[in-house]
């Protein structure tokens, strides 16, 4: 019975980490990226001088930061939200 659960926690424990390590490293492939992160009209030519596959790795470089920031800021807005309603509610408990 020990031995299960045991086994049992020590999987879970493993689970845990795999997926830590798993985001973390999604997070460094971000953070190891080109220079060449931002393109305009002034740098356009060093975008076409790319080859497609540095191309790809940048769009999806963006992609993933943009999905990060979106995360971040739809986290904010929620914590907002409950502070602006718990306020709420107890404003209209105290008038009652």
């Amino acid at each position: 019975m020990l031995l299960k659960i045991v086994i049992i926690f020590l999987f879970i424990f493993i689970f845990f980490n795999l997926r830590y390590f798993l985001k973390s490293n999604r997070k460094q492939k971000v953070l190891n990226a080109k220079k060449l992160t931002t393109f305009n009209k002034k740098n356009l030519n060093n975008w076409m001088n790319l080859t497609k596959k540095e191309r790809y790795k940048l769009s999806t470089q963006d992609s993933v930061n943009y999905l990060d920031r979106r995360k971040l800021l739809l986290d904010q807005i929620r914590n907002e939200y409950k502070k602006i309603s718990k306020e709420d509610s107890d404003i209209n408990i105290k008038k009652k």
